[in-house]
C-alpha cells in the first residue's frame, strides 16, 4: 500500500473510488448525432487505463429540444444515447474507473439558431454576452416541463449504468435562476434566496423520486460570481450549506468565477501566463464550512499541486482535467514512480479555445488525444531497428525522434542552433509563453532516455546526413519570417520574430501589420508596448488574431488595452516608403475604394514562415522515395512503402512547417503519425 494521498481510496455513499484523481466534466465535441460512440468512448477508457479513479462524461450533457449544444455535445434526451452510454461505462468499469455523467439545460448560454430553432430559456429576457441570444422569459409550463426532462434524463443515465450525475449550476440555466444578477422572476421563482433555489431543489427532487436514494447525485455550481449584482461569497456559502442540507445530493464540485464573457470564463479555467489553481483555496474554505464531499478542478496542472490538495485536505477529490488529455496515464505513472515520464499540461488551452471555435478539443502537444481510433498513446517496438536521420530539433522534429526511439530505431538528430525547440524556444521568451518550453524539455528528456543523439550546433548538408548511411531521412528544419508581402518597401520592414527575439530594437511609433493572425504578432505588440512604444496593430481582415483564439486573446487584451495599444480591422498595408528619418505606410483594403497615408518610425510585419526546404530539395533525387508521401497511408496509419528511385539508398520526408507554416498541433502530428509506422 502506498502512503501517496493521491494514492489513497475514497467512499462516496456506497461508492469506493480507488485514488484521489477525477477527470472533471468537459466537453470535447467528440460526438456523433449527439451520441457518444466509438470516438468518444476510446478517450474516456483510454484515461480509465491510465489509472484514473472517475471521469465524467460530457460537460454538459443536454435534457431538453430548448438547450441546443453549441458544440457537439452529447443530447441526454435521446433514447438512443442509452446504449451508448453504456458500452462506455462497461469498458472504463473494467479498467476500475468509475463513470458519471454531468447533465444541463442551457438556458440563456446558447442560441435560437442552433438545433431545432426554438427561443432561448432563461429567468430574465437579459442575454448572455457569450453567445449573444436574446431569450424568451421563462414560464411555469416552461418550469415543469424542464423539470421532467432533467428526471427523464436521469432514468436514462441511471439505464446506462452509470455511477452518479453530477449536475451543471454555474452559468447554466440551474445557476441563472440562483444568481440575483440573471433572475428578474416575481416570486415564487424570484426575489428571495429561497425562491432562487426553488427550481434547482425542484429539479433534484423530481431526479431523486425518479432514481432513488442509492444512486448518487452531485452539483457543480459557483460558490461566488465575483461579478458585481451576482452571488457573491457569503451568499454562495449559504447556497452551499442549503445544498447540502436538501439531502438531495451526495458531492458539492465547487466552481468560483462566473463564463458569460470570455475574460470571466478565462478566470475560471485559466491558461499558461496565468496563476495556478487559483481557486483551490476558496474551495477548501467551501469544504471546511460544509463539512461535505468536495471535489475541485482548475489548472491543477501538475502531480505537486494535486498531492497538496487532498494532503491539506481541501478537497476530498481533485481533477486533473486539461492534464488527462495532455497525458492520460498520469496515474499510472504516479504509480509506477515514472512521475518524471508525465508530459506537462503547458496551459496553452488550444483544446478548449478549439471547442468554442467549433472544432473538437486536440492538446497541443499530445495528438494522440482524440484520435484514439487510430494513434497510439503507447508507442509500439517496430520489428526491426532502423537508422533514422532527423533535421531539426523544433516540435515537429523532436516529437519524431521521440516515437522513432520509442520503436526502437536508432536515431540522430542534427540541428543547427545550440539548443532545441525552434520556434517554440523564441515563444517562450515571452512570459505570458515561458510555460510552452515544457512542450521541448519533455521531448529532449525523452529523447535522453530512450538513447537518441542529439547534435547541436551542427547545420546539416547532403553530407552531414549521408554520413550517417541513413535509412530514412526526416526534414523538420521549419521555416523563417515571410515579410516579402507589399507591393513596394519590403526591406523597410521588419518581422515580429526580430521584436520577439531581441534582434532588433522596438520603435516609438509603430504600425505591425498581421494578416497571419497568431501569437507572434501581439507577442512583438506587447513588447514594443511595454519598452514604451505607441503601437498600432492592423488587419485586412475584420477580426485580429482569430489564430489565438477567444481564451488565449484574454491576457493580451487586458496588457494591451492598459498600454492604449489601437486596433484596426479591414484595412490592408500595401506599399511603405522611406520619409526622411520616417516611414511612410500607403494603405488600402480589400473592401476597396480607400488609399490613405500614415506615418510611423517602425512597421512589423506578421505574416507567417516560408519553409527552410534546400536540404530536402537537395536530398531529394537521391532518396528512394522522391519524397513521395502517400497521404492515403498517412491518414489510415500504414508504412510508407513507395520506392521510385531504384537508386535510392534512404527514404525522405518532410514535416512541420518545413512543408508549409501552420501551428505547433500540427507539428506534432505530422512527426506522431510518420514515425509511428517507420
Amino acid at each position: 500500500m502506498s502512503n501517496d494521498p493521491l494514492l489513497q481510496p475514497y467512499t462516496l455513499k456506497h461508492l469506493t473510488l480507488r485514488n484521489r484523481i477525477i477527470v472533471t466534466s468537459h466537453e470535447p465535441a467528440y460526438s456523433e448525432d449527439g451520441l457518444p460512440k466509438d470516438r468518444y468512448r476510446a478517450y474516456h477508457v483510454e484515461r480509465a487505463k491510465g489509472g484514473v479513479a472517475m471521469t465524467m462524461t460530457a460537460g454538459s450533457a443536454a435534457v431538453s429540444l430548448d438547450s441546443p449544444p453549441v458544440f457537439s455535445n452529447v443530447l441526454a434526451y435521446k433514447d438512443e444515447v442509452v446504449p451508448w452510454l453504456k458500452q462506455l461505462t462497461d469498458e472504463c468499469h473494467e479498467h476500475g474507473t468509475a463513470v458519471m455523467i454531468q447533465l444541463t439545460h442551457l438556458g440563456r448560454r446558447t442560441r435560437w439558431d442552433k438545433g431545432e430553432w426554438l427561443p432561448a430559456v432563461a429567468p430574465s429576457h437579459e442575454r448572455e454576452p457569450a453567445h449573444r441570444a436574446f431569450p424568451k422569459k421563462i414560464e411555469d409550463w416552461d418550469i415543469a416541463r424542464i423539470v421532467k426532462d432533467f428526471a427523464d434524463a436521469s432514468e436514462r443515465m441511471k439505464a446506462a449504468g452509470m455511477d452518479g450525475i453530477e449536475f451543471e449550476a454555474y452559468g447554466h440555466l440551474l445557476d441563472q435562476f440562483i444568481s440575483p444578477l440573471t433572475n428578474t422572476l416575481d416570486a415564487p421563482y424570484g426575489g428571495s434566496l429561497d425562491n432562487r433555489m426553488r427550481f434547482i431543489f425542484e429539479v433534484l427532487g423530481a431526479v431523486r423520486k425518479r432514481v432513488g436514494r442509492d444512486f448518487i447525485l452531485g452539483v457543480r455550481y459557483t460558490a461566488d460570481e465575483d461579478l458585481a449584482g451576482g452571488t457573491g461569497k457569503e451568499e454562495g456559502f449559504e447556497v452551499s450549506r442549503r445544498l447540502r442540507d436538501s439531502g438531495l445530493i451526495d458531492f458539492l464540485n465547487v466552481i468560483r468565477g462566473h463564463i458569460d464573457t470570455d475574460p470571466g470564463l478565462t478566470d475560471v479555467i485559466p491558461i499558461q501566463g496565468m496563476k495556478a489553481s487559483p481557486h483551490l483555496d476558496f474551495a477548501g474554505e467551501v469544504k471546511a464550512a460544509t463539512q461535505f464531499p468536495t471535489f475541485h478542478a482548475a489548472r491543477i496542472p501538475d502531480v505537486a499541486t494535486a498531492r497538496h490538495a487532498i494532503a491539506s485536505g481541501k478537497v476530498d477529490m481533485v481533477g486533473m482535467t486539461r492534464a488527462h488529455m495532455t497525458d492520460p496515464h498520469i496515474v499510472l505513472k504516479i504509480m509506477e514512480r515514472r512521475e518524471d515520464e508525465i508530459r506537462p499540461c503547458v496551459g496553452a488551452n488550444y483544446c478548449l479555445d478549439r471547442i468554442y471555435q467549433g472544432g473538437a478539443a486536440y492538446c497541443i502537444h499530445n495528438a494522440a488525444t482524440g484520435r484514439e481510433l487510430a494513434m497510439p498513446h503507447v508507442i509500439p517496438k517496430a520489428d526491426a531497428a532502423r537508422k533514422i536521420v532527423i533535421v531539426g530539433a523544433g516540435p515537429a522534429g523532436l516529437e519524431a525522434a521521440r516515437v522513432a526511439g520509442e520503436r526502437g530505431h536508432d536515431v540522430t538528430v542534427l540541428e543547427a542552433s545550440g539548443a532545441a525547440g525552434g520556434q517554440i524556444r523564441l515563444t517562450a521568451q515571452s512570459a505570458r509563453r515561458a510555460e510552452m518550453i515544457g512542450i521541448i524539455d519533455w521531448r529532449v528528456a525523452q529523447c535522453e532516455r530512450l538513447g537518441v543523439k542529439l547534435r547541436f550546433n551542427q547545420w546539416a548538408d547532403s553530407d552531414s546526413v549521408l554520413v550517417e548511411r541513413p535509412d530514412v531521412v526526416v526534414i523538420a528544419t521549419g521555416g523563417l519570417p515571410h515579410t516579402e508581402v507589399l507591393r513596394a518597401g519590403n526591406d523597410l520592414v521588419v518581422s515580429a520574430w526580430d521584436i520577439i527575439s531581441g534582434d532588433v530594437k522596438p520603435g516609438s511609433n509603430v504600425l505591425i501589420y498581421d494578416d497571419a493572425g497568431d501569437h507572434a504578432g501581439l507577442q512583438a505588440a506587447e513588447f514594443i508596448a511595454k519598452s514604451g512604444g505607441k503601437v498600432e496593430i492592423m488587419t485586412p481582415d475584420r477580426a485580429f488574431a482569430p489564430e489565438v483564439m477567444a481564451m488565449n486573446l484574454v491576457p493580451y487584451m487586458r496588457s494591451l488595452q492598459a498600454l492604449d495599444t489601437t486596433f484596426t480591422v479591414t484595412f490592408k498595408l500595401e506599399e511603405v516608403h522611406r520619409d526622411g528619418n520616417q516611414l511612410l505606410a500607403f494603405i488600402g483594403s480589400d473592401y476597396g475604394g480607400v488609399c490613405k497615408t500614415r506615418k510611423f518610425d517602425q512597421i512589423v510585419v506578421n505574416h507567417g514562415t516560408i519553409p527552410l526546404d534546400e536540404l530536402y530539395f537537395e536530398l531529394k533525387p537521391l532518396s528512394r522515395n522522391l519524397g513521395v508521401l502517400s497521404h492515403e497511408k498517412f491518414i489510415n496509419g500504414r508504412a510508407q512503402t513507395g520506392a521510385d528511385n531504384p537508386d535510392g539508398t534512404f527514404q525522405l520526408f518532410r514535416i512541420g512547417d518545413a512543408v508549409a507554416a501552420r501551428n505547433t498541433h500540427a507539428a506534432i502530428y505530422d512527426g506522431l503519425r510518420l514515425a509511428k509506422d517507420l
